[in-house]
């Protein structure tokens, strides 16, 4: 198990120790299940008056934390709670799932594709022809990543993701449980004859570097060229991106949320759960799309959306301030 002095916790996140405590950290946990061995976090002000029913024995703080820690108990202060959250949990993190050889011999390794030292393929893999994959890679069981394709240096695909053929993922990138990556798009158009007509798929899929998709979110390729995740850009699970969208650097999907065909995202776009981008349409560098809005029409550069259709965000809550009154009016 292990271990850590606040001290120790310390010298990672380089703060300020308020408080002692001869307590040795054990696990990381929320404040309010917290035990006398665990470390907790305290993000925000308003969570501040959980401290005293909490039995951590640190926590981790702001700046403007207005409390004492009291009696064998501590704080450390720094610059940005939430962000020094992710280097603690970091320390008590478990390994990841072992690998007992780099290449599983039930995997099935076409001879033409090409595979960077130090990489790892789990059992029951299946790398198609002239399929490229880098430096210290890790394929999980049971993935499939079909011809021409490329997979950067560094890269880990979970369990069950399917890469269909030409797509390619950049460095340093983090695909979860069966996603799908190259799946063909929506494309159909009636026909008198034959009913509906399936349009071919005929483009890819670019991830750029640092992406991070979640588990069972699907990615369509292009129509005619390619659907483009950029870089930076962390979509969560059960994410639907049609085909030919492309999407700026960092951008932020939430869950159950999805864009249609060709949409483009501008850098640092976040879109709320459960929020529909309707094709064709763009969305302008950080605006925001609150959860369960539907975008019908561009949206520029800075804006914060809201509701279904969605509007700029402060006529949404005065659209929903006069529903109110109008209820609460009509029930007098």
């Amino acid at each position: 198990m292990k271990s850590y002095s606040i001290e120790e916790i310390n010298e990672v996140l380089q703060g300020v120790i308020i408080g002692s405590t001869s307590q040795k950290i054990i696990a990381a946990e929320q404040l309010e299940i917290a035990n006398d061995s665990q470390i907790s976090f305290i993000g925000n002000k308003k969570y501040e008056k959980l401290w005293d029913t909490s039995k951590a024995c640190v926590a981790v703080v702001n700046e403007d934390i207005a409390i004492e820690p009291g009696e064998n108990r501590a704080f450390i202060k720094v610059k940005n709670a939430d962000l020094a959250m992710s280097q603690v949990l970091e320390l008590f993190a478990p390994p990841m799932p072992e690998f007992h050889v780099d290449i599983h011999p039930t995997a099935v390794i076409d001879g033409s594709a090409v595979i960077g030292n130090g990489t790892k393929i789990g059992a029951g893999c299946y790398i198609g022809p002239k399929v490229t994959i880098g430096e210290n890679s890790i394929i999980y069981p049971n993935t499939t990543i079909l011809d021409e394709c490329t997979i950067g240096k560094n890269t880990i695909i979970w369990s069950g993701t399917v890469v269909r053929e030409r797509c390619h993922i950049g460095n340093h990138c983090i695909i979860h449980p069966n996603a799908t990556i190259g799946a063909d798009g929506f494309g159909f158009r009636p026909c008198p004859e034959r009913g509906l007509v399936k349009i071919p798929q005929i483009g890819n899929v670019i991830i750029g570097n640092h992406v991070e998709i979640g588990a069972n979110s699907c990615i369509d390729r292009g129509k005619f060229s390619s659907t483009i995740v950029g870089d930076g850009c962390k979509i969560d699970n059960l994410v639907q991106i049609g085909h030919n969208s492309k999407l700026g650097k960092f951008c932020i999907m939430a869950g159950n949320s999805g864009l249609a065909g060709s949409v483009t995202l501008g850098n640092g776009v976040i879109i709320g759960g459960s929020a529909s981008i309707k094709d064709h349409t763009t969305i302008g560098d950080r605006a925001v799309i609150g959860a369960g809005s539907g975008v019908t029409c561009d949206i520029p550069a800075g804006k914060t959306m809201l509701g279904y259709p969605a509007v700029e965000a402060r006529d949404a809550l005065k659209q929903w301030a006069i529903l109110k009154r109008l209820v609460n009016d009509s029930k007098k």
